[in-house]
């Protein structure tokens, strides 16, 4: 119980400064960076232009970059989230009005941080300068997730640990089920 009170103390001092340090430029591109991620359009669109302009390894990074953050989103979205009932931060920790365009779904874990490192680290093994461009809006998405008052910081890294184990299922989850299946 201990270590939990830890938490919803770290959690609560980091969201109050992180939501607070932002200047109205930096809050201006957080915000656009989110927008486009929102639905997984980033991601999306990152995949269409690998597997456009990157030969057979591009296809191959944007494909598991897409079934990476499929798998995060299920897991994310679709299982995390209905079990969960952590409510957001409360509205008077955020001393902007980022604050009142925040979902009202369950806050843990973050669906956007899940998708963003699953496509990221999926692509980063196959196409490395993909997968580095990829990481810094993925990071930024993180951030802003906090910053704009929509997750907790344990939301944010419960949402990569997700992302992350989802592109380790994709990349090796097939690989790993032949040999156990196949003696």
């Amino acid at each position: 119980m201990m270590l939990l009170a830890r938490l919803r103390r770290t959690d609560r001092r980091l969201t109050q400064r992180i939501a607070a340090c932002a200047t109205p430029g930096v809050h201006r591109t957080l915000s656009a960076v989110e927008e486009c991620a929102e639905s997984t359009k980033l991601w999306c669109g990152a995949a269409v232009v690998m597997a456009a302009t990157g030969g057979r390894r591009g296809r191959r990074a944007a494909g598991a970059g897409l079934a990476a953050l499929i798998v995060a989103q299920l897991v994310s979205n679709g299982l995390c989230k209905q079990l969960s009932d952590r409510p957001r931060p409360p509205k008077e920790w955020i001393p902007h009005d980022e604050v009142e365009d925040r979902p009202e779904s369950s806050s843990f874990p973050s669906g956007h941080t899940a998708a963003a490192a699953a496509f990221t680290a999926a692509v980063l093994p196959t196409c490395p300068p993909a997968g580095f461009l990829c990481a810094v809006p993925a990071a930024l998405v993180a951030f802003e997730r906090v910053q704009s008052g929509a997750h907790y910081p344990s939301d944010v890294a419960a949402g990569a640990a997700i992302g992350l184990a989802a592109a380790w299922f994709v990349r090796r989850g097939p690989r790993s089920a032949a040999r156990w299946l196949l003696p």
